[in-house]
């Protein structure tokens, strides 16, 4: 392995065409702690950066019949291993964007208790409601289901806008005090926000 040492680049890697693993362990030590900084000061982690420099020459070497330099060597090794970087950088941001939708997908999908717990809470509101004076029902049931505006139900009604405000008021008020029965009072205000 001395006589390797004397070799330049172009001779080691005319070496390496023929095989000679003394070449590529020459190589190997002549480039290695300069390819790990690199790619320690990329990727942050010095387990992941070693399997990086690694797979660079595992890549030289399978490649080693049909290697044809148009630079330097150290410039071939530089963008081998930026490129190893960027491919572990793909590698880390998609998994962590599919962990991420993931996280997302098993929170949005509801359970079948909270589906339960809604079907309950939806029919006790219809309930409440079909228990309010007439006018209060009509009012709520235009400025909730139907998604008119205070002012547009007052025309409709012929009435104040300050008296469907006070409808609409006492509807949430009455399904509001029945609900909390039912369930804890911040599911309650994130159903009524709903409405």
């Amino acid at each position: 392995m001395a006589a390797t040492q004397t070799y330049s680049d172009q001779e080691l890697i005319a070496q390496l065409r023929e095989g000679s693993e003394s070449a590529l362990s020459e190589l190997y030590s002549r480039y290695w702690d300069k390819l790990l900084a690199v790619a320690i000061n990329r990727l942050g982690i010095e387990a992941e950066a070693e399997e990086c420099v690694q797979d660079v020459f595992l890549s030289l070497w399978r490649r080693r019949h049909e290697i044809e330099l148009k630079y330097a060597l150290s410039t071939y090794l530089w963008v081998a291993v930026k490129h190893q970087v960027i491919n572990r950088l793909d590698k880390r941001y998609a998994k962590r964007t599919l962990q991420t939708t993931e996280l997302v997908d098993e929170t949005t999908v509801p359970s079948s208790e909270e589906l339960l717990l809604e079907k309950e809470l939806r029919e006790q509101i219809a309930a409440t409601v079909g228990r309010l004076p007439e006018k209060c029902q009509m009012v709520y049931r235009l400025s909730r289901e139907e998604g008119k505006s205070n002012k547009e139900i007052a025309e409709e009604l012929n009435i104040s806008e300050k008296t469907v405000e006070g409808h609409v008021t006492r509807a949430l008020r009455d399904i509001r005090s029945d609900l909390t029965l039912l369930a804890p009072a911040f599911v309650v205000i994130a159903i009524l926000k709903e409405l």
